[in-house]
């Protein structure tokens, strides 16, 4: 007991090691940004325009996917739809796109799948008339989860892509 104990911890402590950007999970820098949709502009304000605040606040920064899968659905590409609106808006900005997916299946089964959930987003931004020069893509398959856990809800928050701002 006190073995399992002891492992659990030490996991806690390598995971909580991996912020080094001193921020809450899934609000750091470039690679896990954002907090995923419309709200309120946080404890500092409204969110300065052009930012990836800005960007989480006033139009959501993910879109969501189906188990296994890396097809857009309708609520997803209204994200994206608005996502390109606000890019067009701040056309110096550029974007990386993350595709990230739960923590079933093989590293390398996840990375190629995040690979296809980053680039449905992005193609689709490319679509909607922003510049490819201006994306890039990245997947981190299940190495970076959103929400800890083994369980459905959790899955569904971890399998996504997210748009972050690249000053």
């Amino acid at each position: 007991m006190i073995k399992k104990f002891l492992c659990l911890a030490a996991t806690l402590v390598l995971v909580a090691a991996c912020d080094t950007t001193g921020n809450e999970a899934g609000t750091g820098g470039a690679g896990g940004y954002g907090a995923g949709g419309a709200g309120s502009g946080g404890m500092n304000g409204p969110a300065r325009p052009g930012s990836q605040e800005d960007l989480v606040v006033n139009v959501g920064d993910r879109v969501f996917f189906a188990l296994d899968k890396a097809n857009l659905s309708a609520e997803a590409r209204a994200t994206l739809d608005r996502q390109a609106a606000w890019l067009k808006k701040y056309p110096s900005l550029k974007a990386v796109v993350e595709g990230h997916c739960d923590e079933r299946g093989t590293r390398e089964y996840n990375l190629a799948l995040g690979e296809r959930r980053a680039t449905a987003a992005k193609d689709y931004l490319e679509a909607a008339g922003i510049s490819a020069s201006r994306l890039q893509t990245l997947s981190y398959g299940k190495e970076r989860p959103a929400v800890l856990g083994s369980n459905e809800a959790a899955w569904t928050q971890n399998r996504r892509a997210v748009t972050v701002v690249v000053q």
